[in-house]
């Protein structure tokens, strides 16, 4: 499994720990790390990644917006796009399901889980990961 992966984040450590994550631990070659959401679809258009992980809190362009630009774009409408957000809590995850996301995976990264999550993803299941 190669999936090619794009992550918007403009937290530096949780874009480390997501490098450190998918690259060194899983093996993964083809991931772009965004550091911020400037030119958002300007940077991704080169191809159509298997998988979009979006902050939702990021700038200047927010998650919500950057999903809205995906889903608008021919190339990108049926792109599987997950958010990765501490806000998971049942309202946020309706809010997230109501924008047209595929998914939601809770922040801090849960080192173990996060592999078969992917997985589970890149298979074609929506994943919500909510906190009671």
């Amino acid at each position: 499994m190669n999936p090619s992966i794009v992550y918007v984040e403009d937290d530096t450590p949780s874009r480390e720990v997501m490098h450190i994550l998918l690259v060194e631990l899983m093996g993964l070659s083809d991931v772009t790390f965004l550091e911020d959401s400037t030119d958002f679809l300007q940077r991704i258009e080169k191809s159509v990644p298997d998988i979009i992980l979006l902050d939702i809190h990021v700038y200047p362009l927010n998650g919500f917006e950057m999903l809205s630009m995906l889903r608008q774009h021919p190339r990108f409408r049926h792109a599987r796009v997950v958010a990765l957000t501490a806000s998971v809590m049942n309202e946020e995850v309706h809010q997230l399901k109501t924008a047209g996301f595929d998914g939601v995976i809770a922040k801090p990264i849960d080192m173990d889980q996060f592999p078969i999550l992917l997985e589970r993803i890149l298979n074609g299941e929506n994943v919500w990961t909510i906190v009671q």
